[in-house]
């Protein structure tokens, strides 16, 4: 995605503008996501691209590019907090779900699109196809945030061979 081109999407920013500068979403730029970017950029990326490609598919941009800012709001280092009834990928949508009624409402197809962001690593797909989206540019910008980390892992590995 090109540096900020979310904040020049007029129809974007209408539909996330309102949640962007609530403190709760601000926060989530103090969580490290995948060694490469905050959570707060992870969101905002997946957010956008979510939207382009719904868009594109003539189908509901506004409920992919909201439920893709709001998907992982929550507030715990996903590496280190474990839980007594179930694994990470089960409990944090549940958890954004909670955390996101707080700061606004959201329809039926958005909190299905936050719940089964993590199909794949849970069992139930999503009811609707805005939620294949998010759950695919979720897990692709995931692999292109951590590969950065092991690319400049090998950068530095090959420069101290030198």
């Amino acid at each position: 995605m090109k540096e900020n081109e979310w904040r020049n999407d007029a129809e974007y920013m209408s539909y996330v503008g309102n949640l962007l500068v609530k403190p709760e979403v601000q926060k989530l730029s103090e969580y490290e996501q995948h060694h490469f970017c905050t959570r707060l950029d992870h969101v905002i990326t997946v957010s956008y691209e979510s939207y382009k490609i719904a868009k594109k598919m003539h189908l509901d941009a506004r409920a992919v590019a909201r439920a893709g800012l709001l998907h992982d709001l929550f507030y715990y280092d996903w590496r280190d907090t474990k839980f007594n009834l179930g694994t990470h990928a089960w409990i944090h949508p549940r958890v954004a779900v909670r955390n996101a009624e707080k700061i606004t409402t959201l329809t039926d197809k958005e909190k299905d699109i936050i719940i089964k962001h993590m199909w794949g690593a849970t069992l139930i797909p999503p009811k609707y196809p805005e939620g294949f989206i998010v759950t695919a540019v979720d897990k692709i910008s995931a692999v292109d945030e951590y590969s950065h980390h092991l690319v400049d892992k090998v950068e530095r590995m090959v420069r101290s061979a030198y």
